[in-house]
């Protein structure tokens, strides 16, 4: 069908739109038999993301983009086939009075769509946009689900699971390259920080931990199950056939203009493997004492002890509360041209310019102690050790700080006296402990309110906020406390006093509890009474 001159605009309009987002569009133009691949291309390669894609539609030609929510409601339409649909990109939602609501996931086959259902079933239409991803999915539940399972949009994996071959053909299908790249691109846009792919007996559960907690964010047929677990395993590097034994991967995936780092564990189950990806969005991420939420005094406290020329300052915390970025934020302050930094980590979550980083590697007798012994002889001025899990580590730590270097590391404990504990349990004699470490830092994390809707996680419910998706909390921050080593408290560590004891000198001394801080935070408005209480600070 020839172009208008209204569409001849509309195309110069999108190629000065998605320019924005891939330079060379233009040129690419040329190569290509049509606009439509193109942009599948550079979808499904990670270039431009699928909200980019439509937000560029939506400029190009006027359209609205439909909220999502706004089609779960949709009633088939037996006039139109799912082939017409799927080939077409096109999608009926709802019909009154001659008039039929489409979303479209492109603007290329308007006229035609346009053409059927004027011509052909005497409706007049009115286009909408929408993620091609999305339209599928719900096309998938509101067409296929009632389907036979010959249908050809389902696909079934009825092959050889020992094959590699046949994976790696079904995990390059067209539908399941599109859908797991949704997967992430809705990951990203929703700042998960893992997504978990469980499969059960009866369904298959895309869920994402968002602020620390999980939601179900998608759930595409069971019988895709094997398809996107290849395909993720085909991403990451693992044995696509392997399904046994856990593996671990990683992968970078460019998401729109989002560089994201993805380590991949799988575990078999009893219906299955189950899968985890741990997101690390590199672009996302500023590290920056003053962004994590300590207060003007902790802080200032902080400061003084990270530029201690020696000693050992500890950060300690159960898992996931966020002792990574202080750490990678500390380095962050510190990292000047006339410093050796030297870190030892597993993993090397993120790589920083100027800074020596090793990465632990069991398998070939690489661990802490092992590495921690090494560093010590690459002439460093300061070493950052991700954990100190032993006494081994331990005391080639304290070595290295009663030697001249300035030791960072994490613990696991309950609050930051606790630390002192933890060291004597591993077999620390108390004098070491005493003269080697400098200051202890305790965190946890709490959800933030959001600041557009300012609401409670639990009057949220049901919001169309759409900057928290209806949760209420838009992020998390940290609460501190911080013990500044003095000589009182090293009397107490000589003298074999309990964390109690050592707690209660400490905030005799100015240490605020963990408690208190939150508090403050709750008074500040940046967070509830609930997540403070939520927190755990008797047990890990």
């Amino acid at each position: 069908m020839p172009l208008t001159k209204n569409q001849n605009n509309i195309y110069i309009e999108l190629t000065k739109e998605l320019s924005k987002y891939f330079s060379q569009y233009e040129e690419k133009l040329e190569s290509f038999p049509n606009r439509k691949l193109l942009d599948s291309d550079l979808s499904a390669r990670g270039v431009i993301s699928e909200a980019e894609l439509i937000k560029a539609y939506s400029k190009a030609t006027g359209l609205t983009v439909l909220e999502e929510d706004d089609i779960q409601s949709t009633e088939p339409m037996a006039d139109i086939s799912v082939d017409f649909m799927t080939l077409k990109g096109c999608l009926p939602l709802r019909q009154d009075e001659g008039v039929v609501d489409i979303a479209i996931s492109d603007p290329y086959h308007i006229d035609e769509v346009k053409y059927t259902f004027n011509n052909m079933l005497h409706l007049k239409v009115k286009f909408f946009l929408i993620r091609r991803t999305y339209l599928e999915r719900v096309i998938q539940s509101v067409y296929l689900e009632q389907d036979t399972p010959e249908d050809d949009m389902d696909i079934t994996f009825t092959g050889d699971m020992d094959s590699e071959e046949a994976l790696r053909s079904l995990a390059s299908e067209a539908k399941i390259v599109r859908l797991v790249n949704d997967m992430f691109s809705r990951a990203v846009e929703m700042e998960a920080s893992d997504i978990h792919v469980e499969p059960d007996e009866k369904k298959l559960s895309i869920r994402f931990r968002v602020d620390g907690k999980l939601y179900e964010a998608m759930s595409p047929s069971l019988s895709l199950y094997a398809a996107i677990a290849s395909r993720i395993k085909l991403i990451g590097g693992l044995n696509i056939a392997e399904r046994r034994l856990p593996q671990d991967g990683r992968t970078d995936l460019q998401i729109g203009k989002s560089l994201i780092d993805i380590r991949i564990s799988t575990i078999p189950t009893m219906n299955g493997e189950s899968i985890v990806l741990r997101i690390l969005n590199k672009n996302a991420i500023i590290f920056d004492l003053k962004n994590i939420g300590m207060g003007d005094r902790i802080r200032g406290e902080f400061e003084k002890l990270i530029r201690l020329p020696y000693g050992i300052i500890l950060v300690v915390g159960p898992t996931g509360s966020g002792k990574s970025t202080t750490l990678y934020s500390v380095i962050s302050k510190i990292n000047t041209v006339d410093r050796k930094i030297i870190t030892i980590e597993d993993p090397v979550e993120y790589r920083t310019e100027g800074i020596q980083q090793i990465q632990v590697n069991s398998k070939i007798g690489l661990d802490f102690a092992s590495g921690l012994r090494h560093v010590v002889r690459q002439d460093p001025d300061i070493i950052l050790v991700g954990e100190i899990r032993d006494k081994e580590t331990a005391e080639i730590a304290i070595h290295a700080a009663l030697t001249g270097h300035l030791v960072f590391s994490t613990l696991h404990t309950n609050d930051a006296p606790g630390a002192v504990s933890r060291l004597l349990d591993m077999g620390i004699e108390n004098f070491l402990i005493s003269s080697s470490l400098s200051g202890v830092l305790s965190q946890r994390l709490v959800r933030k309110i959001c600041p557009d809707c300012k609401s409670t996680g639990k009057s949220a419910v049901g919001s169309k906020c759409k900057t928290c998706n209806g949760r209420g909390f838009k992020g998390r921050i940290g609460i501190f406390e911080l013990m500044t080593i003095n000589d009182e408290i090293r009397d107490c560590i000589n003298d074999g006093d309990d964390s109690a004891a050592i707690a209660k000198v400490a905030m005799k001394n100015g240490m605020r509890p963990l408690i208190e801080d939150g508090m403050e935070k709750v008074k500040e408005g940046v967070t509830t009474k609930a997540e403070v209480a939520g927190i755990s600070f008797d047990k890990l």
